[in-house]
């Protein structure tokens, strides 16, 4: 596995935590990283990510829940929603990993931690998410 997608399935472990403590950011990923030592290049990596998440959870949840069709944000399975949410961060505000990287990451993610749908699912809103994102991305400045 990949140092990158080591440290998205390790973000990913983290956000599912904080499903459960809410508010408790710091110190669920102090006690994650003493309990899953790993090495220091993919333990930032999944830092900026968790961190760049939870700083704009309210912007990724709304996205997420405007091009989820007939789903809301509730309705939607933990780890699928927490996958979703870490993609829609990458989509948004990592400019350094190509769409099409954070899009395929997430699906695999998906298929590995959710449903037999799952990977479908998270395609289909990331790829909603896309599409409203790129003429945002491509007005002239």
């Amino acid at each position: 596995m990949g140092k990158r997608r080591k440290g998205r399935t390790l973000a990913l472990m983290i956000l599912y935590e904080l499903e459960f403590r809410p508010g408790d950011g710091e110190r669920v990923l102090k006690e994650f990283w003493q309990d899953h030592p790993t090495l220091p290049e993919v333990q930032a990596f999944a830092d900026s990510l968790v961190r760049g998440t939870l700083e704009h959870a309210a912007e990724i949840d709304r996205l997420i829940a405007r091009n989820a069709t007939h789903w809301s944000l509730a309705r939607i399975a933990p780890v699928e929603r927490n996958i979703l949410r870490l993609a829609a961060h990458e989509l948004l505000h990592r400019h350094d990993i190509p769409e099409k990287v954070a899009i395929n990451e997430a699906i695999e993610l998906a298929k590995l931690y959710g449903s037999q749908e799952s990977g479908a699912f998270v395609n289909g809103i990331l790829d909603q998410i896309r599409l409203h994102l790129r003429p945002a991305q491509q007005a002239p400045a």
